[in-house]
């Protein structure tokens, strides 16, 4: 398919959406539990890998990146994500904190956008989560200088097999370059698709200790 092909076809494609109405009675005045709620209901509907999100960071010259990856767990403070901290999103979380969230669920006409500030989880927390990957997950870390430039596959290759047989007959420790981060929400708003574009839109903003509930237009 040509460009010419691709640029007809994105503008002659319509797909309305009819899922149920969203209204500001149906959502928990707690944001984490509202999420919680859609997520249950996101896994019960079979959707692939619902806990994959967009991560967006913006780098010192205030260019935006954006990336999937899996969110992996939850805290008091927000959504927890592990990574290299060398990793081209690592290099940009240390000099600009605030990023944005995605989660996007096309067969609920769903989508919970999310923004805050990110920081480290605790060095016990990515311990834990460390020992829980599998054995190759944990090669590969140690392997990859994810994000830099390589000459070709054959030296990642070669990596992981000294690698293996470094620690054959040991546990693999957690590189210090890797770990978890956690996103603290301050905006979370919740996206139902409905049908003419007039979708249901609603915000929560953190207010201190407390959120805000507000309704937005399409």
């Amino acid at each position: 398919m040509s460009l010419e092909e691709v640029r007809n076809y994105i503008n002659s494609v319509r797909r309305d959406f009819a899922s149920k109405p969203l209204s500001k009675s149906d959502l928990n005045e707690n944001p984490m539990e509202q999420f919680a709620t859609w997520m249950e209901e996101a896994v019960n509907a079979q959707i692939l890998d619902p806990y994959a999100m967009c991560l967006s960071t913006v780098n010192v010259d205030g260019h935006p990146s954006s990336r999937i990856v899996y969110w992996r767990d939850v805290s008091e403070d927000g959504f927890v994500l592990y990574t290299n901290y060398n990793s081209r999103k690592g290099v940009e979380i240390a000099a600009n904190p605030n990023v944005a969230l995605n989660f996007h669920w096309t067969e609920l006409d769903r989508q919970i956008r999310i923004e805050g500030k990110i920081k480290k989880v605790p060095t016990e927390m990515s311990d834990t989560y460390w020992a829980s990957r599998p054995r190759e997950s944990r090669i590969g870390a140690w392997a990859s200088a994810q994000s830099h430039i390589i000459p070709n596959s054959s030296q990642l290759q070669e990596s992981i097999t000294e690698l293996q047989e470094k620690y054959k007959d040991e546990e693999i420790p957690r590189p210090k370059h890797w770990g978890g981060y956690v996103v603290i929400p301050e905006r979370l708003e919740f996206w139902q698709g409905r049908p003419s574009r007039l979708h249901d839109r609603f915000v929560y903003i953190k207010n201190g200790d407390d959120w805000t509930l507000a309704q937005l237009s399409p």
